[in-house]
Formats: C-alpha cells, sequence, structure tokens
C-alpha cells in the first residue's frame, strides 16, 4: 500500500470545554470541513471509518449528504483508532472499495466523558449480579480486579507502567517534565490550541499535585470537546485535487498481548508500537534517522517517552538523555507535537495529531517546521495498544 492513498483534506472544530452541541452536530461539522478543503462534497465520499460508537455511520452520512456510502467500519482501540483508521481507509482506496474516505473524530470529553471521573457507562457484570459502572475501553479485568482496589482510571494504569520502567533506568521529573514543556510551547503558536496564552515552567510542573505517583498533574492531557475529520483517497485522484497531496507511505496497528489486562502480560512493557512501528517503517521504507517531526500521542508524558523507545528513536532506557538538552523542541532535531499535543492543544484522540502533520507536510502549520518532507503519527489506546503512520509530502 506504499503512497497509493493519500490524505487531501482536514478539518476540525473549535477545542472547548462545554460545547453545549451534540457530538453527532460537532462531528459532522469538522466532516464538512475537511471535505471542503478536499475541494469535494460530501455526496463524492462513499467510506466511513469511525472511532468507538461515539457516532454511528448511518446517521453521520444521513446528516452531511453522503448519499452513495459503500464502506464503513468501526475501530475500538482507544486513542490509536485514528492513526490505525489510516490503514483502513487506505486499504479501501486501494482496493477500491471506496473512492474517498473520511476518518472522523469527536467527543464530549470535558462536559460529558470526563476520563477523570472514571468509567461511566452501565455494564454487564454477570448473572445473577447487579449491573456495575464501566466504559466501552475498559475490560472485565478493570471492573472485576482493579476497580475493587480503587484502581479505575487510566492515570492509574500508566503509572504502574511509569513505574516500573523509571526504577529501572533512572528517570527522572525533569525528563517527564520536558514534554510537558515543549507542548506548552508549541502551543503558545497556534490559535486553536487550548492552552494558548498560558505558559508553563519548570517550577510549574513540579510544584503541580501527584495525581497517580510518579505522574503529577502536569503530565496528563486535557480534557476537552470536540472534532476533527480527514479525507482519504488514491494518489491518482489527489493529484486533482486543491492541495498538496500527503502520501500514506507506511502505516499499522499493533497490540500487546494479551491486549485486554496488564497484569497479566509477560511484560508490563510490552507496548503495541512495538510491534506496529516496525511494520510501519518496513512499509515506508524509511528509518527514525529519516523523520523530520513526529505528533506523539502524550496521553500522559510518560506515554511519550516509552513510545519514543519504541519506535527505535533510541535504546531501551536511554530516553532520559535522549530528550534532554532541547533535542524534540521546534527548533531541535526532530520536533514534536508541533500544535501543542493532547496536553495542551486538545484532546482528540490521535485524530488532531494527524490534521497537524498534515499541515505540516503541506508548509502550512502554525508553527513550521522548515522544509519538511517526512513525519510520522502515533497512536496509544486502551492498554497500550498501539498504531503508527509515516506520512510524506
Amino acid at each position: 500500500m506504499k503512497d497509493q492513498s493519500c490524505i487531501v483534506g482536514v478539518g476540525e472544530t473549535a477545542f472547548v470545554r462545554g460545547a453545549g452541541r451534540t457530538v453527532l452536530s460537532q462531528v459532522a461539522e469538522a466532516c464538512q470541513r475537511a471535505t471542503a478543503d478536499a475541494g469535494l462534497v460530501p455526496s463524492a465520499v462513499d467510506g466511513l471509518v469511525l472511532s468507538g460508537n461515539k457516532v454511528f455511520s448511518e446517521a453521520l452520512a444521513a446528516t452531511i449528504g453522503m448519499d452513495n456510502l459503500t464502506y464503513s467500519v468501526s475501530l475500538h482501540h482507544g486513542g490509536a483508532n485514528p492513526v490505525a483508521a489510516l490503514q483502513s481507509a487506505a486499504m479501501a482506496v486501494t482496493t477500491g472499495v471506496a473512492s474517498a474516505v473520511l476518518v472522523p473524530y469527536g467527543w464530549n470529553g470535558y462536559s460529558e466523558t470526563r476520563i477523570s471521573r472514571g468509567p461511566d457507562v452501565e455494564t454487564d457484570a454477570g448473572p445473577g449480579a447487579e449491573p456495575v459502572l464501566g466504559d466501552d475501553t475498559m475490560s472485565a479485568a478493570v471492573l472485576n480486579a482493579y476497580a475493587p482496589m480503587g484502581v479505575f482510571a487510566p492515570v492509574q494504569f500508566y503509572s504502574w507502567l511509569a513505574t516500573r520502567h523509571s526504577e529501572l533506568y533512572g528517570i527522572t521529573p525533569e525528563h517527564t517534565a520536558e514534554i510537558a514543556l515543549l507542548s506548552r510551547s508549541n502551543a503558545q503558536s497556534n490559535p486553536k490550541a487550548y492552552m494558548r496564552g498560558r505558559t508553563l515552567t519548570l517550577e510549574d510542573y513540579l510544584a503541580s499535585p501527584m495525581i497517580s505517583s510518579p505522574l503529577r498533574m502536569f503530565d496528563c492531557c486535557l480534557e476537552t470537546d470536540g472534532a476533527c475529520a480527514v479525507v482519504v483517497t488514491s494518489a491518482e485522484r489527489a493529484r486533482d485535487l486543491p492541495h498538496t497531496p500527503v502520501y500514506i507511505s507506511g502505516v499499522a496497528e499493533g497490540h500487546p498481548y494479551p491486549a485486554d489486562e496488564f497484569e497479566g502480560r509477560t511484560d508490563i512493557a510490552d507496548i503495541g508500537l512495538s510491534r506496529a512501528a516496525p511494520r510501519a517503517f518496513a512499509m515506508a521504507d524509511v528509518t527514525p534517522a529519516d523523520l523530520d517531526f513526529a505528533q506523539i500521542y502524550d496521553c500522559f508524558t510518560y506515554v511519550v517517552l516509552l513510545q519514543l523507545e519504541a519506535l527505535g528513536l533510541c535504546g531501551t532506557g536511554e530516553v532520559g538523555d535522549y530528550v534532554s538538552g532541547g533535542r524534540l523542541r521546534i527548533d531541535g532535531e526532530l520536533p514534536i507535537n508541533t500544535h501543542g499535543g493532547l496536553h495542551s492543544e486538545a484532546h482528540v484522540e490521535s485524530l488532531n495529531h494527524i490534521v497537524e502533520a498534515v499541515r505540516q507536510l503541506r508548509h502550512e502549520a502554525d508553527l513550521q517546521v522548515d522544509c519538511c518532507e517526512v513525519g510520522l503519527v502515533t497512536g496509544w489506546g486502551n492498554f497500550a495498544e498501539g498504531s503508527a503512520a509515516i506520512l510524506r509530502r
């Protein structure tokens, strides 16, 4: 599938807390903006790849006027969904199942589905049992084993990974702070970023409350309302559309085993990106050294550190030294999260990372990486499921 499909349109809503509108209306707006950006009308798009169950294909198609839907699918990998969705969209247009595919995501992640509040969807606990509260991204392991012990929020799950890794390799708060600080700094150039106008210092970071050791408040991403969408079509068709095509050169998803439980793994540090990244790089025929920038899924700062190692940008246990010295800043050798990421722009799974990567490769980003040609986007969801896409101009 290398370079056989392209992202040709991007769009988003405002990123807010308290949208006061339905998720469907926000996703529809993002889709309309993306199709218009692609020089298309919704009736010219015949595929949908959706993330989770926030909206459904039939309702979205009817809302925006997609009157010839030939392909629809929904993924359920949490924050790994949007990047993995590029794989499905690329397969659809490359095989001719669809001619143009919308990949949208939206939610009221602050006003309705607060991750920090833990589970909030009724789930069947089994025969004879009372219904318990759960979430469609949480497994029976959480409901039956973790939650009774008070462990029910993502910050707690990922603190297990962070604790093990930091004790093995000496990662310090200054290392994780670098991710939070560069994200906030980059957001100051982004008019859409929720944290624009609110700077962050190392002193602020170190003084923030500990949420689940070793993760502090500023190690945690935003909770926001909003939506994004991108349009994928064939490389041949992309040549006739308004913008510089952004080619999907390599894309893959990966799942640790077992994917639905942390404690049962042979290696708790086994993450999906470790499996996905080599396949994406091989498909694109590039190496980490070829990247001009990366948009790394950043639900928590430590998740970024783990992914940098999984991508092969540095060796296992070397990420503390790797992130030091400004290497990942906008003027460093590999700028990351140039829009502010989930930490400082908004939390729209990894789809706002894809939108930013496309704008970087079109050379129209708010905080532009000079002369960039090749970029990477990652996704991370649930219990460390992963996805990776190599995009090129």
